[in-house]
């Protein structure tokens, strides 16, 4: 993931902005890490340069 993309990606639950915690970099690219979302409380891992940014599941349908 480039730093550049911080400047669009907001949080996919209540899109506010992201706080990035960087793990591994090389030459300027985010390897590994994650983005933080301190309104809601939800983390989104960086894995292999992608960020994963799918929102949780609701606690209510994990009882489905």
């Amino acid at each position: 993931m480039k730093k550049e993309l911080m400047d669009i990606i907001v949080c996919p639950v209540c899109k506010s902005d992201l706080e990035l915690e960087i793990t591994d970099e090389k030459h300027g690219e985010i390897i590994s890490g994650s983005l933080s979302c301190w309104n809601c409380n939800h983390t989104y891992p960086i894995e292999d340069t992608i960020p994963n940014l799918l929102p949780p599941e609701e606690d209510s349908q994990s009882g489905k």
